[in-house]
């Protein structure tokens, strides 16, 4: 049983520095507003960065809050017991008001007296001092003065055998307040690697638990100078405070992931911590759908998109998804997952989710239909093309004895597998990777700007028929849109026809003239006529011939006289004959089941239709 839950820690720290006059501020966005520079709020003291800059905040000088930050940058860490995408900072701040002295008794008294660290082994860093800055003796004094050993005070300088520093500024400026840093550590099960072990070392005897910077000095040109008004920013981690005091000797055993993790296991029947494989994938999978759940159910919440932010979360998604695999389990199970988070384990701290629990778990289900298709189809392209060069490699070992064999997967493969099958390149390098080979990056990346030239053409005209790139996905789509122009010829008239189209990897867009709304039988109709065609795996001609010979053979045409003399006619059986510039699939069996999602007026007299292709 926990000694102390999510929620306890919630209300404790809260409660704590309210009763000495901090006001709770509450948490804002996940989603960068584009006036930090970054994607996504990626530290507790982010959004306060304009106060402690010099902003007067309208809540006052003593602050308090607990803020969600998302980091991505090494998610390829995540599966370990502590890197998370999503995780959560306690922080309180004085903006010109207490210092140094309330700060460290206040932080030592919350560690021993909330939550019952030991104060004989409580550690703490401060600032050894250099040509520009003092050793910060201040902070040593008041340490001892609480009730810290003198054996566990460490001075450490900017930088300490790769460890974070203890000094804080923002790197670059000139004018900006900075300052030394006091960071407070516990020790661990892991005996100390000597008799000189420190915080400082990366043996695991010390976990840092919190950290308190005092921001005294101005940044100059060369050196700094006291500031007038000081500021106090402190910042404990949530997650990993949670996982120490309970004894955990990682995250995903604390109330926060303890859930999403029970789920995975009873649906793939096997235990968490059984085995090294199966155990990352439950943590891949739970650190990835509470980010997701949080990034959708935000106040500026993003869906899945191939753009910024989007795009982040559709890799957390994706890679999530790709991961129930190694459990051997329906992805469905990731809305299970995400129904946990909101209704379990966030509901009370964050009473949005409640709100927009209906639409989060429809945009996952959403992405994981859509990626659920490419999966499949990808993996096994992926698997060939491992095969192949297993296939290339013994046969030229039976030929050269010294021959060294291949463990790269080239750029244009990638590349495929991405334009193609929708695979992220970190995806195809991570399944590399399991199977023990490496991606030609910088092939991926030239075949990646071949693939970029080609979309100038389009903007230049050299891809026509509405298509937004020449992919795979896009070309199946363009198909469609002939099939969709003529089942709509036999349900609404003859006089239908294409007054404009639009086609990308995702969806098709078709305009034609249509004097009311169609019902719903019509629709169905014209659905069932283009899945006919589809199912009839119709063969797809090009036939090249004049343009008045086409014509007169009945090809559909618009705009006939901006057509060159010679054009390209494409049949597909008796359902289509148009004359068009391409591209096209071979067969009407590679398009899949066609379904109409919406159906709406686009202009006077004038219908649109969206459809996909699953």
């Amino acid at each position: 049983m926990d000694k102390i839950t999510s929620q306890d820690l919630r209300n404790k720290w809260i409660k704590f520095y309210e009763a000495r006059g901090h006001v709770n501020i509450g948490a804002v966005s996940l989603i960068g507003d584009g006036t930090t520079g970054v994607m996504f709020n990626v530290a507790g003291m982010q959004p306060l960065m304009p106060y402690l800059l010099g902003k007067k905040h309208d809540k006052g000088t003593r602050l308090c809050n607990i803020q969600g930050c998302v980091r991505t940058v090494d998610i390829d860490e995540v599966g370990d017991g502590s890197h998370c995408t999503f995780f959560e900072m306690m922080g309180n701040w004085s903006l010109g008001d207490y210092f140094k002295k309330d700060k460290t008794k206040w932080s030592f008294e919350f560690l021993t007296k909330e939550l019952g660290f030991d104060a004989d082994k409580i550690a703490s860093t401060v600032f050894a001092g250099n040509a520009d800055a003092p050793r910060d003796d201040e902070t040593a004094k008041l340490l001892k003065e609480v009730g810290v050993r003198e054996e566990n005070i460490f001075y450490l300088g900017k930088k300490a055998s790769g460890k974070e520093n203890n000094w804080w500024e923002l790197e670059g400026t000139v004018g900006t307040p900075c300052g030394p840093d006091n960071e407070w550590f516990y020790p661990t099960d892991v005996p100390a690697c000597s008799k000189q072990c420190s915080p400082a070392c990366d043996c695991g005897h010390y976990v840092e638990i919190g950290n308190d910077v005092y921001m005294q000095y101005k940044k100059l040109e060369k050196g700094y100078e006291p500031l007038e008004n000081k500021n106090v920013d402190t910042g404990f981690g949530f997650d990993r405070l949670l996982m120490f005091i309970n004894g955990y000797t990682d995250v995903y055993q604390t109330d926060l992931f303890r859930g999403a993790i029970e789920i995975l296991a009873n649906t793939a029947n096997i235990k968490y911590l059984a085995d090294e494989k199966t155990t990352r994938a439950m943590r891949i999978i739970a650190d990835h759908m509470r980010t997701s759940v949080m990034l959708i159910g935000d106040e500026n919440g993003i869906v899945p998109s191939n753009t910024g932010a989007g795009y982040i979360l559709r890799r957390l998604l994706r890679r999530a998804i790709r991961y129930t695999r190694t459990l051997n389990i329906d992805s469905s199970v990731l809305c299970d997952v995400a129904r946990n988070y909101i209704e379990n384990v966030y509901c009370d701290s964050y009473p949005l989710l409640i709100k927009k629990e209906a639409y989060i778990l429809d945009e996952i289900a959403k992405e994981i239909k859509k990626f659920e298709a490419m999966l499949a189809s990808g993996l096994k392209e992926f698997e060939k093309t491992i095969a192949s060069i297993g296939r290339k490699n013994d046969f030229m070992k039976t030929k050269d004895a010294s021959y060294v064999p291949e463990t790269q997967i080239s750029g244009k493969v990638a590349f495929r597998l991405y334009d193609t099958f929708g695979f992220p390149l970190e995806i195809t390098e991570e399944l590399a990777k399991e199977s023990g080979f490496t991606v030609d990056r910088v092939g991926f990346e030239t075949a990646f700007a071949e693939h970029q030239e080609k979309s100038k053409a389009i903007n230049s005209g050299e891809f026509k028929s509405g298509l937004a790139d020449d992919s795979y996905q896009t070309v199946k789509y363009h198909t469609a849109t002939h099939l969709l122009n003529s089942a709509l010829k036999q349900v609404i008239g003859k006089e239908s026809h294409q007054m404009g189209s639009n086609i990308t990897p995702e969806r098709l867009r078709f305009d034609f003239p249509c004097d009311h709304r169609l019902e719903e039988t019509e629709l169905s109709k014209v659905e069932e006529i283009v899945n006919g065609w589809i199912k009839d795996k119709i063969d797809v001609s090009r036939e090249e011939m004049k343009k008045e010979d086409a014509v007169k053979a009945g090809a559909e045409h618009q705009f006939i006289e901006r057509y060159p003399d010679v054009v390209s006619v494409y049949t597909i059986g008796k359902a289509s004959k148009e004359i068009c510039t391409g591209p096209h699939v071979k067969n009407t069996g590679e398009l899949g089941h066609f379904k109409i999602v919406k159906e709406e007026s686009c202009g006077s007299g004038l219908r649109r239709i969206k459809a996909i292709l699953e």
